[in-house]
C-alpha cells in the first residue's frame, strides 16, 4: 500500500517536469557559453544559474527509461524508431548551427542515441542466435560512439540495462547506479587532478543528486499510466526537443 501511494504521477507530467529543467539549464548554459567552450563549470554564473544548468543533467536517464519503457508499450516498434530516426535527423540541424562553433561538425544530438538504443532492444528481443544479438548490441552502442551521439556509451547502456532488468528492481537499481556512478567517475577525474574546489564539490554533489531524482521518478512515482492527453504530449516532445535547439539558436545572434 505504501508503493502504491507513492505512484502519483503519469508518463506526461515527469516528461513536462524534465522538460522544464532541461529548458531553463539549456537556455542559461547557452547564454553564458556562447560561441566559446565554458571556462570551467560555469564558475562565472550565479549559484541558481549554476544549479539550474546542472540539474539539466537529470533529462536524458529519463529520457533513455522511457525508450525502455516504451519499447513495451508502443504498438509498433518499427513506426517508434522511424520517428526517433525522422527527428533525429531534424534535430541535427539546430545542434549542428549551435554547436559548430564549439565542437567541429562531427557530432551528432541525443535523439540518434535513443534510436540506437531502441534498435539494440529490437536486436535483442528478435529471434536471432544468442551470439548475433550480442554482436547486435554492441554494433548499436559503437555507432553512437562513430558519429559521437551525445551520451553515446551511457546512452545505450542505460537502455538496455533498464529493459533486461525490468522486472528485476534490485538488479535494476544496481545497474543504473553502476552506469551513472561510473560517469560521474569519468567527470570527477580531471578535477582530482587540479584539485577540488567548492564549486566543483558543488557540481558533483548536484550531479549524483540528478541521477538519484532521475531513479525516483521513473520508478519510485512513476504510476505507469499515460496523461489526459497522450496524442499531443507524443508530439509535442518530438518537436519541442528541436524547437528549444533553434531558439537557442536565435538568442545567440539576437545577442551577438
Amino acid at each position: 500500500m505504501k508503493e502504491s501511494r507513492l505512484k502519483i504521477i503519469n508518463r506526461d507530467m515527469i516528461k513536462y517536469i524534465i522538460v522544464f529543467f532541461m529548458f531553463m539549464g539549456h537556455l542559461l548554459a547557452w547564454l553564458n557559453i556562447g560561441d566559446t567552450p565554458p571556462d570551467g563549470l560555469f564558475a562565472d554564473c550565479l549559484l541558481w544559474q549554476r544549479i539550474f544548468i546542472e540539474l539539466s543533467l537529470m533529462t536524458p536517464p529519463v529520457m533513455f527509461f522511457f525508450v525502455a519503457d516504451g519499447f513495451h508499450y508502443t504498438r509498433s516498434r518499427k513506426k517508434y524508431a522511424q520517428r526517433l530516426l525522422i527527428f533525429a535527423f531534424i534535430t541535427q540541424i539546430p545542434f549542428y548551427m549551435l554547436w559548430y562553433p564549439i565542437y567541429g561538425w562531427w557530432q551528432t544530438n541525443v535523439m540518434f542515441t535513443l534510436f540506437f538504443g531502441l534498435l539494440a532492444l529490437c536486436a535483442w528481443e528478435s529471434s536471432l542466435k544468442l551470439w548475433q544479438r550480442i554482436a547486435l548490441v554492441i554494433l548499436c552502442t559503437g555507432a553512437t560512439l562513430a558519429i559521437q551521439a551525445e551520451w553515446q556509451l551511457f546512452g545505450v547502456v542505460t537502455i538496455f540495462g533498464l529493459h533486461i532488468f525490468r522486472e528485476k528492481p534490485k538488479r535494476r537499481l544496481i545497474w543504473y547506479s553502476s552506469v551513472w556512478g561510473i560517469y560521474i567517475l569519468i567527470c570527477s577525474i580531471p578535477l582530482f587532478k587540479d584539485g577540488l574546489t567548492g564549486i566543483e564539490i558543488e557540481s558533483t554533489l548536484v550531479h549524483i543528486f540528478d541521477f538519484v531524482f532521475a531513479y525516483v521518478l521513473m520508478t519510485v512515482l512513476y504510476n505507469g499510466r499515460k496523461g489526459k492527453h497522450p496524442t499531443f504530449s507524443k508530439w509535442f516532445f518530438y518537436i519541442f526537443y528541436p524547437a528549444h535547439i533553434l531558439l537557442a539558436v536565435m538568442i545567440r545572434h539576437i545577442i551577438n
